[in-house]
């Protein structure tokens, strides 16, 4: 697999689960804790291939990050798949707006986002 998949999550066991199922099936994994320090790291790396993004979070949530990275052209530099405890029809299309491709409700299922990624990542 190329590149480096970028979970940002608040909560740190949300964050293991996704990176443990991530690298059990061959990605290579790289964390944040917010969306400033998502937006620090992919500044500094450039190699990120995908995020797997909360939403709600501190300092800068994942919709602020999403708005960031899209920057004026609306145009996100790779695949971005949100994750979240809330649904909310509203929430899913501002995300998809701000150019995500995918939604999933945590708790997640390892085998749906690895597949998830995989598409993701090969398209």
């Amino acid at each position: 697999m190329t590149g480096k998949i970028m979970v940002v999550d608040d909560s740190s066991i949300v964050r293991q689960q996704v990176s443990w199922a991530l690298m059990q099936a061959g990605f290579e994994v790289v964390e944040a804790v917010d969306g400033q320090d998502a937006a620090e790291k992919i500044e500094a790396s450039k190699d990120v291939a995908m995020l797997i993004c909360d939403v709600s979070m501190p300092r800068m949530n994942g919709l602020e990050l999403l708005a960031k990275l899209g920057g004026i052209t609306k145009v996100l530099p790779f695949p971005v798949l949100m994750l979240t405890t809330d649904g909310h029809p509203e929430l899913i299309a501002k995300a998809k707006e701000l150019g995500a491709k995918g939604w999933m409700v945590k708790p997640i299922q390892s085998e749906i986002l690895v597949a998830t990624t995989k598409k993701l990542t090969s398209s």
